[in-house]
């Protein structure tokens, strides 16, 4: 088995995490989640992940109030759509977010 965990800096205040693990080829677990610093905390705004057996994307706003959309993706297939949906949009998703909006 092979993991991976990463974070890619977008700004001094916005973050990618990164974390996979894959066993002969294939995905097994992830997590990719934009985070943001409030108050000197780092918040998570949105995460990819498969974490009760379905992939699912989680949306949060400041308060930390979660909303849940079962995505209908493979494993991989998430994977690679969560890391370009957030490379593409945090931006968009940091300011919806300390706006107090759900991205």
């Amino acid at each position: 088995m092979a993991e991976r965990l990463y974070i890619i800096p977008y700004s001094r205040n916005a973050r990618k995490r990164h974390y996979h693990k894959t066993n002969r080829g294939r995905v097994t677990n992830f997590v990719i989640q934009l985070e943001v610093e409030v108050g000197g905390e780092w918040k998570t705004v949105v995460r990819y992940d498969c974490t009760h057996s379905f992939v699912h994307r989680d949306c949060y706003n400041l308060s930390g109030e979660q909303r849940k959309e079962k995505l209908d993706l493979s494993y991989e297939e998430a994977l690679t759509f969560a890391d370009e949906d957030i490379d593409e949009n945090w931006e968009r998703d940091q300011r919806i977010f300390l706006h107090g909006g759900y991205p």
